[in-house]
């Protein structure tokens, strides 16, 4: 009797140290989270593109279910993306189109490909600013700045890895379709915590 006693303790004590891992890991995907992305922008308007950075804050919500994640998500972000056309109605003139904020509000939804790997794809509405800016080659009245907004639908695809409970780095592509034949690639890196 004494064997299955001491068999049952030394399993227990073996046990608990797992299945505590077991919670931990499962866990790992759910809270609130804020981020920090930075990455590669190339937004493109009909007939030209730029290449710039793009960075910007992220905050949202996930909901871990099993081997999957749920989740609610926005984003502010700003890009360095800008495109300059000399001459381009009359000698000495110059057009200049920038890539202003860009906010986003979406869903994900992903799978563990490992207790702390999660891949997972994005959609949901975004809002561009685009500024253009036109100074004429006699100056004055002919001169002008333009602030537009655009309307889109974002779409993508990342990897996230946890970094214990509360820290994470994450990959991730995305493609936002905009307004007026306006779209833009996007590859992000981002660091967050997880509350």
């Amino acid at each position: 009797m004494r064997k299955y006693l001491l068999a049952a303790l030394v399993a227990s004590a073996v046990a608990t140290p797992a299945m505590a891992q077991d919670s931990t890991d499962r866990a790992a995907f759910t809270g609130f989270k804020v981020e920090g992305i930075a990455g590669w922008d190339r937004p493109k308007v009909p007939g030209s593109h730029d290449n710039g950075i793009v960075y910007g804050v992220g905050t949202g919500y996930d909901f871990q279910a099993g081997h999957f994640v749920l989740g609610i998500e926005g984003e502010a972000s700003d890009s360095s993306a800008k495109k300059c056309i000399a001459g381009g109605f009359v000698t000495g003139d110059r057009l200049c189109s920038d890539a202003g904020r860009d906010l986003y509000a979406g869903g994900r939804i992903g799978a563990l490909v490992t207790p702390t790997t999660l891949l997972y794809a994005k959609a949901g509405y975004t809002n561009a600013r685009v500024n253009s800016d036109y100074t004429s080659a006699t100056g004055g009245p002919a001169s002008f700045s333009l602030r537009q907004n655009l309307d889109g639908v974002r779409v993508g695809a990342g990897l996230e890895h946890a970094l214990g409970r509360n820290a994470f780095v994450k990959a991730e592509y995305r493609y936002s379709n905009y307004e007026q034949g306006v779209e833009r690639h996007q590859v992000v890196g981002g660091i967050g915590l997880r509350f």
